[in-house]
């Protein structure tokens, strides 16, 4: 048997729990294969570092990783492979389903998305008007064309509240638990940091900054909130999101190790990689090879690196997500409270069904510059609503397509809001101010009853007039798509706090 069956790995790298593997290696390291010289018919892929440094442990050419090597304590990377597969088969409610969160920063405005409420006072009604869509009876905002046309692939809640008026997000995205952890890290401490199959983070954040090479966006009251929108809590910061832009504990923790001139030849580093899979695939040196062996020399060098980028997707596909040329996202960027903003969420979406597809249980979608007081800060009369509004309809439906497309619909639940909606009544000029009291709330996919509103708002889009929902049902939502409530229970060694979120109610209409 080939002996892909163990790895080293030095003490001084040893706490890297939320880097996939193949990010830290084809950043870093250069590869060779040959055979081993102790053990007659293996073979070894070595890890080393072109440069000649000194390790923790006194190496000269440091060679970090040996996927045929020693392993860690006697556990290898084939034997922790195995022991996962094995929870799969022990009724462990792991479901090898996906959940993506578009979260649209500084508070949407839920009247002009889908409660528009034009039989109210104009004071109080969109100030876009309409649509209609394909449930009778039932009107979006008119900047959301495309979703008007897609509602049997839909749901909306009209009365979802965050109770939250200020922008902090981690109240909605923790659904108030006591852990006061992110959803994506709750589910990251429930399935594991990556997926056992492909090595893809469990909880990730996708920034614009992670689709645009050298992105560089102004800092408002977003830039120091957005931390929050993904924190792990008391959970701790092992589960914390892994962000491809950069930031996080894991990218800390690998600038501690990496000089940048060594980052900088990262695409050469992963050509060779590639190179060397060729030449192994070639000449048959894993045949015979058990499956985990051969699943973690996968995860070395097909890495996970693929997932996050977006030059590897079909050219028409990326090109039916792509909302750059819908607006010159400089135009709004010149507000204080729109400095975040950009038209890059199609792409953002992408990456995000990327992951999706490669095992990532929990996306997290950043999209900012929804504060819309209509002061200094923000343009009057809400005008970012146009192109920021045909953004949202045409990246979601989009995406929402693409999972039909793709078979996907019922494995991947997408969930679109904000940490609050926006006051009911237009201010002076033409703005509206922070409002918790109704929020806007799309779902889609997840096998889930689509095609329908849930629950109704009083006659001024003020309050809800039918049972409320909040971001606990929503928690609890999540948790009963990925896991199943009653299931949740019966897995061992969970925090006693992640436990007593299966008592939680999920939104009973979509199930």
């Amino acid at each position: 048997m080939v002996g892909f069956s163990q790895i080293l790995i030095v003490p001084c790298l040893i706490n890297f729990p939320s880097i996939p593997l193949s990010i830290l290696l084809s950043s870093v390291f250069s590869f060779e294969f040959h055979p081993l010289d102790d053990c007659e018919g293996s073979k070894m892929l070595t890890v080393q570092d072109r440069m000649l440094n000194h390790t923790c442990a006194g190496f000269g050419r440091r060679e970090f990783l040996k996927a045929g090597a020693l392993g860690l304590a006697g556990f290898t990377l084939p034997d922790l492979l195995k022991v996962k597969a094995a929870g799969l088969t022990q009724g462990k409610p792991f479901r090898n389903k996906s959940v993506v969160l578009l979260f649209l920063q500084g508070g949407p405005p839920h009247i002009e998305f889908f409660d528009p409420k034009m039989t109210a006072p104009s004071e109080y009604r969109s100030i876009t008007g309409e649509i209609p869509t394909n449930i009778p009876g039932v009107t979006f905002g008119s900047t959301f064309p495309k979703l008007a046309k897609m509602t049997d692939k839909l749901a909306v809640v009209r009365s979802y509240q965050s109770r939250n008026s200020s922008h902090t997000y981690l109240s909605v995205t923790s659904g108030g638990n006591s852990m006061k952890a992110a959803m994506g890290a709750v589910c990251s401490r429930i399935l594991g940091t990556n997926d056992p199959t492909t090595g893809i983070p469990n909880n990730t954040l996708i920034l614009p900054e992670a689709v645009q090479d050298g992105l560089k966006l102004g800092s408002n009251f977003e830039t120091g909130a957005i931390p929050t929108l993904t924190d792990p809590g008391s959970l701790g910061s092992t589960y914390a999101a892994f962000n491809p832009a950069g930031g996080g504990k894991a990218k800390e923790n690998m600038e501690l190790n990496v000089s940048p001139e060594r980052l900088a030849d990262r695409k050469g580093l992963l050509g060779e990689l590639d190179s060397i899979k060729r030449n192994i695939d070639a000449d048959g040196s894993l045949e015979g090879a058990d499956h985990f062996g051969q699943q973690a020399f996968d995860l070395v060098t097909k890495g996970v690196g693929f997932a996050f980028d977006l030059s590897k997707e079909d050219p028409k596909t990326l090109a039916k997500y792509d909302t750059r040329p819908h607006f010159d996202a400089r135009k709004l960027q010149r507000w204080g409270d729109m400095r975040r903003a950009t038209n890059l969420l199609g792409l953002q979406m992408l990456m995000a069904r990327r992951l999706c597809e490669s095992g990532c249980s929990f996306v997290t979608v950043s999209d900012c510059g929804w504060d819309y007081h209509a002061n200094n800060n923000s343009p009057k009369g809400m005008t970012g609503i146009y192109p920021m509004g045909n953004q949202v309809d045409h990246a979601v439906s989009a995406f929402v397509q693409d999972l039909h497309d793709r078979g996907l619909s019922d494995d991947v639940l997408l969930l679109v809001t904000g940490e609050m909606g926006r006051s009911p009544q237009l201010n002076a000029n033409g703005g509206r101010g922070h409002y918790g009291d109704m929020t806007s709330l799309l779902v889609a996919g997840g096998g889930l009853n689509m095609g329908q509103v849930i629950g109704e708002s009083d006659n001024l889009a003020a309050q809800p007039a039918t049972r409320p929902y909040g971001p606990e049902n929503l928690a609890a939502t999540i948790l009963n798509f990925l896991f199943g409530l009653g299931p949740l229970r019966l897995i061992d060694g969970l925090p006693s706090d992640v436990l007593a979120m299966s008592n939680g109610t999920p939104i009973r209409e979509l199930f």
